[in-house]
């Protein structure tokens, strides 16, 4: 005599054994684009089923939009992630973006996180894996990466109807204190120039200096671009290194750097777009920086005709090597490097020479939105945020102009009993 079944509770549906002795449960979504849509639960119990099917139901009730399966064994973060880096990223991204996604995916996201199916993973989880990577001392900033790698891989899941939620939407990403802009002074700024007049790309440092320019946006910029009629310059390619890749294929050749691989692919130094639209822009040159570029295409030219055959500037770039060639980015900020020694200025990173730049143009008075554009910031936000630093001495200049404008005040005729705003060398650079 069979074994008397026992009730269903309440919510859990059809749930039966089938042949192979597993419990299943099917749940009816309604239709859908003309089709009937299923959703498939099973497991080893029937409680299992059960717990699965009344999370089904609670989905429903709550709006949230229920994964359709075929029956196919469900992806993994680890399925989901290789396929997304590999297929899905490179076409949105930049190829130097597009390795760090990769480092990161491989060495600290799916070591942690691949095993879990991809629809079974938690918030908690995520949660776990963010404090395990800072408790291991990893940057914030670092471990901020690798969630928004994480949470733009799941969005994409979502869309694609891989998983019903994107859980990094229900978790905090690691909080990051901005560092304070160490910006060079105005005469320290003149001394580098001063120091770089003897290199044979001194105007590539007054570009920097002046305008801003990214180290690849220096790097790549071309000839092309350059206006010295008109006195602007567009900004509309980038000079990168991107890393080389083994091409050895089903023959490993055992190196272990790819650099190193005889069949080496995809490395090199390449032009690339800017990393946004707004970093393709035209700017207008001040009447020195005009100067200095028509001397760096004399130097240039008398370079070219003394190299003769040697001379490979392809890419017709305005800062190469004294044979033609691109300059290597590790290469420059070498020079960099030896101008800071040169000019007995303190050390400061390549970067810096571009908050220079926007530290003196907001300071001398120019708006931000202006500023913005002449940095290539795709949020006037972002302008202000970074150099807050700056806002202060705005604020005081202000606050001068309009107390002229009203009342006639001189700003030199403040009380002597009055606090002065900003440093004795504030005020005498004013002046």
């Amino acid at each position: 005599m069979p074994a008397r079944k026992g009730r269903r509770g309440a919510g859990e549906g059809a749930i039966y054994k089938d042949a192979t002795g597993r419990w299943r449960a099917v749940v009816d979504l309604g239709w859908k684009n003309g089709k009937r849509q299923r959703k498939y639960l099973s497991g080893q119990t029937r409680a299992e089923v059960a717990e699965k099917l009344r999370k089904v139901r609670r989905q429903q009730e709550d709006g949230v939009v229920v994964v359709v399966t075929s029956g196919k064994k469900p992806l993994t973060v680890d399925q989901w992630l290789t396929f997304w880096v590999g297929h899905i990223a490179p076409a949105r991204v930049r190829p130097s973006t597009l390795d760090g996604y990769r480092s990161k995916v491989n060495h600290r996201i799916i070591p942690a996180l691949g095993g879990y199916k991809l629809e079974a993973l938690q918030p908690e989880n995520v949660e776990a894996w963010r404090d395990e990577l800072l408790a291991e001392g990893l940057a914030p900033a670092t471990v901020r990466q690798c969630f928004r790698i994480l949470s733009r891989a799941l969005k994409v899941a979502v869309q694609r109807g891989k998983v019903a939620r994107n859980v990094c939407a229900l978790v905090d990403a690691p909080s990051v204190e901005r560092d304070e802009i160490q910006a060079l002074t105005a005469g320290q700024a003149r001394q580098i120039l001063k120091v770089a007049a003897d290199d044979f790309n001194p105007a590539r440092w007054s570009v920097a200096l002046s305008l801003g320019l990214r180290q690849g946006e220096a790097l790549g910029l071309a000839w092309d671009a350059v206006d010295l009629v008109r006195g602007t310059l567009a900004v509309r390619q980038a000079l990168q290194r991107r890393p080389w890749r083994h091409g050895c294929g089903e023959t490993p050749c055992g190196k272990k750097r790819a650099g190193s691989c005889p069949a080496r692919v995809g490395g090199g130094l390449v032009l690339v777009a800017p990393k946004s639209r707004a970093g393709r822009r035209t700017i207008t040159l001040p009447k020195p920086l005009i100067r200095a570029l028509r001397a760096q295409r004399d130097r240039q030219q008398k370079a070219a005709e003394q190299a003769g055959d040697l001379w490979k500037n392809e890419g017709n770039l305005v800062f190469t090597q004294p044979n033609g060639r691109p300059i290597d980015p590790a290469r420059d900020w070498a020079t960099w490097k030896r101008l800071l020694e040169l000019a007995g200025v303190p050390h400061a990173r390549l970067h810096d020479a571009r908050h220079t730049a926007a530290t003196l143009l907001l300071a001398q008075g120019t708006p931000a939105r202006v500023a913005m554009e002449i940095l290539g910031h795709s949020q006037i936000s972002l302008t202000l945020d970074t150099y807050s630093h700056v806002v202060p001495e705005l604020q005081r200049d202000a606050a001068d102009r309009i107390g002229s404008a009203l009342w006639g005040d001189d700003t030199g005729e403040r009380d002597k009993n009055d606090e002065p705003v900003g440093d004795d060398d504030q005020d005498e650079q004013r002046s």
